[in-house]
């Protein structure tokens, strides 16, 4: 029943669910508890490797691990923390995935890995997209088959590092009544593997048509997510120390986004990571909580629950 703890057999967080061939395949990061003490960069996870999960039954099938489809010692140019990842399928038929490490000097990018099936193993090129920066990479495709890339995160995702895609000599976080710090998204090139384009803002506007403030509790943090639906763009999103989820619509892949409503309430947890994916004609909501860590290093379990649609509107159906 749901809401469901999907896998409680080890700590996962930040799921990316995609259909694949019938089977919903979700690619989480991986908690492991380094011994480190807290911070607000997120050095207490050491987050060495990733697994997919699948099932082909959200509500009662059971989870089948496919064990590590990569790990950090495979990645030539990371040096550690592999956050946020997500899977595409290529118009090649192979798998591509993306996720978000740092390399030897503390930045983190985005680097790509690619499999012939969903379940890996995958196999990571050599460098890092050129011109990436900061986190939480989701690879959305539209219906005429390209490829669009959101990412972005602030504190230790970075993102507040950058302005115009170059990196600062200071970090400028904004606060109070200035706008706030935008996600990112990219048109990837044919092959996957790289920019198509400068990277553009993902700008998300108030009621009025402003684009939201720092000190909204509804401004972009991190964890951006695009699905489609009924002809809408949905960006949905983290806000961070408000820790709510929220989703904004706009009529094309790089928006503007106007604000639309909060998806979930704050969890037990020290972040809030999700997905939205449909699967035999259902909407879900896949996220993460502390619960079942009870507390220790804020290590985090995957969740699901199904959504309700009305108009245009999203609605946690529990």
């Amino acid at each position: 029943m749901f809401p469901r703890y999907l896998f409680p057999a080890d700590y996962m967080a930040d799921p990316a669910a995609k259909v694949f061939d019938g089977r919903v395949y979700i690619y989480p990061s991986h908690d492991w508890d380094s011994g480190a003490s807290e911070d607000d960069d997120g050095g207490h996870f050491q987050m060495k490797d990733y697994h997919v999960l699948s099932l082909d039954d959200i509500e009662n099938g059971e989870v089948t691990d496919h064990g590590v489809i990569l790990a950090l010692e495979d990645v030539p140019w990371a040096a550690g923390q592999l956050w946020d990842s997500d899977v595409c399928k290529g118009n090649d038929g192979r798998y591509y995935l993306y996720f978000s490490a740092k390399d030897h000097n503390g930045l983190f990018h985005i680097g790509v890995a690619i499999a012939d099936k969903p379940e890996g193993p995958f196999k990571a090129e050599p460098y890092p997209m050129y011109g990436s920066y900061s986190i939480d990479p989701c690879a959305f495709k539209d219906e005429d088959g390209e490829v669009y890339i959101y990412f972005g995160g602030l504190w230790g995702g970075q993102l507040q590092r950058y302005k115009d895609n170059k990196i600062l000599e200071n970090a400028y976080l904004p606060e109070g009544d200035v706008e706030a710090l935008p996600s990112r998204v990219a048109r990837l090139t044919a092959d996957g593997l790289q920019f198509a384009e400068t990277p553009k803002p993902v700008v998300i506007l108030d009621e009025n048509g402003k684009p939201l403030k720092a000190n909204d509790p509804h401004r972009f943090f991190e964890a951006s997510w695009m699905h489609k639906m009924n002809g809408k763009y949905y960006f949905s999103y983290s806000t961070g120390d408000s820790h709510l989820l929220c989703y904004a619509i706009g009529d094309n892949p790089y928006g503007p986004f106007t604000f639309a409503g909060e998806l979930l309430q704050p969890v037990v947890g020290w972040t809030t990571h999700h997905c939205i994916t449909e699967y035999k004609g259902q909407w879900y909501l896949f996220h993460h909580d502390c619960v079942p860590s009870n507390g220790i290093t804020w290590l985090r379990s995957l969740k699901v629950a199904p959504l309700r649609i009305e108009g245009e509107k999203l609605y946690l159906n529990v």
